[in-house]
């Protein structure tokens, strides 16, 4: 279990993280997301104690840095390539095995669990960033922790990479593990994640369960087909829907359960060829819930010029 409480840190004038408190549970992914400068990594930083600030973090009721052999319990993941530029890969982790009494045995275990072992003797500084990514997951799995930490470990996989990592953090999570993982993949971490901290601002803007937050910030829509669609939309319309229509003529339907609709078609005489419910992604909803928060605006792409037309043949 990991528990963060009143965690504050400001520079000068800006506040980066403004007093945030949650829980991590033990046995399920939570996802960490927030746009640009709302202050993901800081807060993962002063988790860990790597920065100075107010408030604290506990990793099953004690603070990382009073962990005798704090890799046994938390396993962290926070740059891509923060390796010795002439070590081996293999060296580098059993230097970091070393230190906190892991065996090298464990090294060649990791190094084959992430898809390195056919790389390990080779120097880090020439992989690329999705290997590193890959070392680096395996330094975090180093001591078998029971609590991960992982700020972007998607970052420069390819789709195959990804979709590994995703299946080896849920695979770990079923575990009982607790998993605490951040990225800008939002198509990714709806299908990676149980649970979700959004920030703004260094602001909490929601914690909790995943299918919440999509219902909390947008709102599902009701597909309608119907050869007399055109028909049905006054009724929807006086029962307090909004109606559109959608590209390939369907009725989208707001302000109305699905339920509700289908009553009202049988009421109406309405024949339906499709009645169904099309819920938000993700994305929708953090496009929803932290556009305010969003600190780096940039300016809409300027219009397409328009192509003049011409009658006839074109003349130099």
């Amino acid at each position: 279990m990991i528990t963060a409480k009143g965690l504050y840190k400001r520079y000068r004038k800006t506040v980066a993280v403004d007093r945030l408190t949650f829980d991590v549970r033990p046995g399920v992914v939570t996802g960490f997301l927030g746009p640009n400068g709302s202050g993901k990594s800081t807060t993962m930083r002063l988790m860990l104690g790597l920065d100075h600030g107010e408030g604290e973090t506990l990793f099953d009721g004690a603070k990382f840095t009073d962990l005798r052999r704090p890799m046994d319990k938390v396993g962290t993941l926070l740059e891509a390539k923060p390796f010795h530029p002439t070590r081996s890969a293999r060296n580098h982790l059993r230097m970091l095995a070393s230190a906190n009494g892991v065996t090298d045995k464990r090294v060649d275990e990791v190094m084959e669990l992430v898809g390195l072992g056919t790389v390990k003797k080779k120097k880090p500084k020439g992989y690329s960033l999705g290997m590193a990514q890959r070392l680096g997951l395996a330094q975090a799995l180093l001591g078998d922790p029971r609590i991960l930490l992982l700020d972007e470990p998607t970052n420069g996989l390819d789709p195959h990479g990804i979709h590994w990592m995703r299946d080896m953090l849920k695979h770990l999570a079923a575990e009982g593990r607790t998993i605490f993982v951040s990225s800008h993949l939002l198509s990714e971490m709806q299908l990676m994640s149980d649970e979700l901290v959004v920030v703004g601002r260094g602001k909490m803007i929601f914690n909790g369960d995943v299918d919440r937050f999509v219902r909390e910030f947008t709102q599902s829509t009701v597909i309608v087909r119907s050869p007399t669609a055109e028909g049905f939309v006054p009724a929807l319309e006086t029962a307090g829907a909004e109606v559109t229509k959608g590209a390939e003529g369907e009725l989208v339907v707001s302000g109305l359960e699905i339920g509700a609709v289908g009553h009202l078609a049988f009421t109406e005489g309405v024949e339906l060829s499709e009645l169904s419910t099309r819920s938000a992604s993700l994305e929708e909803a953090f496009m929803s819930a932290t556009g305010s928060s969003e600190e780096f605006v940039a300016a809409e792409p300027p219009a397409a010029p328009a192509t003049e037309k011409t009658d006839g043949a074109d003349h130099a």
